[in-house]
């Protein structure tokens, strides 16, 4: 049987509302409490006050790109780790240094549930560790 995450919250920040509602109805099936976030301004403003276990952000988004994102989260609160999705084939290496894992828009079905478990500090039953390469 699964081991529920303990209600954690993750902060999916992302300008594509599809893919905000697919990652709520992924997280949320496995027992996190999921918040949501249209725009990089309005992630920055639940980043600073909501208490939060794991960010998503998208890496491509209008206002700021995830870098920047990542960025000043990182700031405001630096033991927050970070997950960056994109369906870029490379993301720029000062990007990845600030965040804590990438995981590709193809591949989120099935990796973004265990790095979101792996940096969350949990094992659930079932998911094997997989060491991501940029």
């Amino acid at each position: 049987m699964f081991n529920h995450p303990g209600h954690k919250t993750i902060l999916c920040i992302d300008d594509d509302d599809g893919m905000l509602c697919y990652q709520r109805a992924l997280l949320e099936r496995r027992g996190y409490k999921v918040l949501t976030a249209a725009s990089a301004r309005q992630g920055l403003q639940m980043a600073a006050v909501c208490a939060v276990a794991a960010v998503i952000v998208d890496y491509h988004m209008p206002e700021m790109n995830g870098h920047e994102v990542a960025t000043e989260i990182k700031r405001l609160r630096p033991q927050v780790p970070i997950v960056m999705v994109s369906s870029d084939e490379e993301i720029p290496e000062p990007a990845l240094h600030v965040v804590d894992a990438l995981v590709s828009k193809n591949e989120q079905p099935s990796r973004l549930l265990p790095v979101i478990a792996r940096i969350c500090g949990e094992n659930p039953f079932g998911f094997k560790e997989t060491r991501s390469t940029a």
